[in-house]
């Protein structure tokens, strides 16, 4: 009977291991729990590493030996399967090669409102050689003031906004784009899902002239107990955003890649749009929050495109955790295909 109670154990174990690291197995991965755990794959990876070590030690014991190993191959199969995932992801760099003719970057950092000051953040767009900026959480006043101290450094912009009612500082996303794209007009929206994410705005830009592209500057809700039913309508909106040919997607996501399974087509990740920090080595650097270490951290802040671009490099810039906002800003660069 000890056998057979520690066989069920093990495998109830290993189904867990199994759900919690790779959750779209069984289509949980927007399902409250798992959405929540996947979302911080590194800790999971660390805790299923310690479980291992400590089921380890307890297989010192001789009567219980054998279950013990068992389970300690089980966590360590599961750690290694997580640690796997986030290497194939990407680990970073800390530099983007050279612009090219032709070529663009794309930024966006979720300012958390008056966190972060506009002089940083233009500074910051300046250096990277932003062409689109796009800034959840940041209201039209600074967004404008933005874009004058980018002017003031040489870097025109022009500031777009989409907003809701109310006073919170996530009621405002705001979108700067470069005049060498043209002229822009933004998508007029409001609350619910149809038109727009539900809670939080996202700002959807048209070219009016020029050939740039479809710009979004993106905001989903944040995936708490109370708002599931909102963010999987924000994440099925935002794949629907990019169904056209040439869309550029930004901003924060508050999901994973792991969180869009199944929402994207011919291989994409969401509509036709593809995570560029994935294909280019930083899909496994945390984004949220900078009070723990980038390696983490969770990546829900992305950078998308369809295949109308290349992405040829991206950064996840690590030397602005102490600069108010709890979100690291993400650089993609971009070529025309």
């Amino acid at each position: 009977m000890k056998r057979v109670i520690g066989a069920i154990v093990v495998l109830l174990c290993a189904g867990a291991a199994a759900l919690v690291t790779w959750p779209q197995l069984l289509r949980q991965e927007r399902v409250f729990p798992f959405a929540q755990i996947v979302s911080i794959r590194p800790v999971v990876v660390l805790a299923f590493a310690a479980l291992s070590v400590l089921f380890l030690v307890f297989a010192l014991g001789r009567r219980i030996r054998a279950f013990c190993l068992t389970l300690a191959l089980v966590f360590l199969v599961a750690a290694g399967a997580g640690g796997v995932t986030l290497v194939s992801r990407g680990l970073g760099s800390d530099e983007l090669p050279p612009k090219e003719n032709g070529e663009i970057r794309v930024m966006t950092w979720n300012t958390a409102g008056p966190a972060t000051d506009a002089a940083v953040i233009a500074e910051t767009a300046v250096a990277m050689q932003a062409d689109i900026v796009a800034l959840p959480e940041t209201t039209i006043d600074t967004g404008r003031a933005v874009a004058v101290s980018m002017g003031e450094r040489g870097h025109p912009m022009w500031a777009h906004v989409d907003e809701y009612e109310g006073g919170w500082d996530a009621n405002s996303t705001a979108l700067l784009i470069s005049p060498d794209l043209g002229d822009y007009a933004v998508i007029e929206s409001e609350a619910g899902g149809s038109s727009n994410t539900t809670i939080v705005p996202s700002a959807v830009a048209m070219p009016v002239d020029g050939d740039g592209p479809i710009v979004v500057a993106v905001h989903a809700v944040a995936p708490r107990p109370d708002a599931m039913a909102g963010w999987r309508s924000d994440l099925q909106w935002l794949a629907d955003q990019c169904a056209a040919d040439d869309v550029i997607m930004a901003g924060d996501f508050n999901a994973t890649v792991d969180h869009m399974d199944r929402l994207g087509i011919d291989g994409a990740d969401l509509g036709r749009c593809t995570d560029a920090a994935r294909l280019t080595g930083s899909g496994g650097v945390g984004t949220w929050p900078t009070d723990v270490p980038s390696r983490l951290g969770a990546p829900i802040d992305h950078i998308m495109a369809t295949d109308a671009w290349r992405p040829v490099a991206s950064v996840v810039i690590r030397s602005l955790d102490d600069s108010g906002s709890d979100h690291r800003p993400l650089v993609v660069q971009y070529a025309r295909r």
